[in-house]
């Protein structure tokens, strides 16, 4: 199991470390850098639809809690951005154990709507609180620092995509270990048949909030992440488009794969600067290739190139014996 899991991880981490040799565009390795942020929400999202089976359309309430803890700690009080990441983590995870206790007991449509009513009222708080958050200008009460890493300021594209892709790969390992063991049998038994595993023993209730608090933590990083990498915070980004963006990463990537959140939020991530050439057809091209892949891969894509992957292996295999 464990060469299962390590096989394809160190693949993919020889992959990330060397794109920089092929994308020497600041830009690019900007909005590379954006799908790696994406990809640390995606994959929280991803244990709690994907595994546990609830879903959440205010996680981008999060992110902007993370980005607003970061923002406001360092720039106003000085702290140091690790140790307001730290904050934004745990006050992210305590606001999703008190709004998961409730919250959770519900299902299907009115947990969506439970979720989506905290993402507004927290994006309501965002835009409202002048004095806090700066309101709808966004937060320049004071002057948000670049996060040091070892006495080494990321304060580069280059430096912001190694330093945003290492969280993206540490925390993907911590997933893969969780998915493959106890919890996340427990995680997909509760998926398929909740009554059925709290027949078996299992507490459905301690399982299902303590992944939401763990989804919250991961946005919250992102959006600490985010803070230091932009260096701007304002409500636009942790709204409810953004929240529907999230779960459509999850989606189109693989609902029940955590290869396919990173899949999903890197293509949703570079498909409209991809598309920037059709100009005023690029909306229209973008829906029209997330509506093909819902219709034909209801799997999502990474189903699809499992499934591709295998087909050329029995291709290949059959060409062999026959050559033989």
């Amino acid at each position: 199991m464990k060469k299962a899991i390590y096989k394809p991880f160190f693949i993919f981490g020889i992959i990330v470390f060397i794109i920089p040799l092929f994308v020497r565009s600041p830009y690019y390795l900007g909005v590379l850098v954006q799908a790696g942020i994406f990809s640390l929400i995606a994959m929280g999202l991803s244990l709690l639809m994907g595994y546990a089976g609830q879903i959440s359309i205010g996680h981008a309430a999060f992110f902007g809690i993370g980005a607003y803890t970061s923002a406001i700690l360092t720039g106003s009080y000085g702290w140091s951005p690790w140790t307001a990441l730290f904050a934004g983590m745990v006050l992210a995870g305590a606001v999703a154990w008190i709004i998961g206790m409730p919250s959770l007991k519900l299902k299907g449509h009115y947990l969506a709507m439970a979720t989506l009513g905290f993402g507004e009222i927290v994006h309501i708080f965002f835009v409202a609180q002048h004095d806090l958050t700066g309101g709808p200008s966004g937060y320049t009460a004071g002057i948000i620092p670049y996060i040091n890493f070892i006495k080494w300021p990321v304060d580069t594209e280059l430096k912001h995509f190694y330093f945003i892709w290492m969280f993206v790969l540490i925390v993907l390992l911590l997933n893969l270990h969780l998915i493959h063991s106890r919890v996340g049998r427990a995680l997909r038994s509760i998926h398929v048949d909740e009554e059925a595993s709290r027949a078996m023993g299992i507490n459905t209730a301690r399982y299902k909030v303590g992944i939401f608090v763990l989804s919250a933590i991961y946005a919250s990083l992102a959006g600490s992440l985010y803070c230091h990498y932009i260096l701007f915070v304002a409500p636009g980004p942790f709204g409810l488009i953004e929240s529907v963006l999230l779960v459509t990463m999850v989606l189109i990537g693989g609902i029940g794969s955590i290869w396919g959140a990173i899949t999903g939020a890197t293509i949703l991530t570079l498909l409209p600067e991809v598309l920037r050439v059709f100009q005023d057809y690029n909306i229209l091209i973008y829906g029209s290739i997330l509506m093909v892949i819902m219709l034909f891969l209801p799997g999502g894509l990474s189903s699809g190139i499992h499934r591709l992957f295998r087909k050329l292996g029995r291709i290949l295999i059959k060409k062999v014996k026959a050559g033989g």
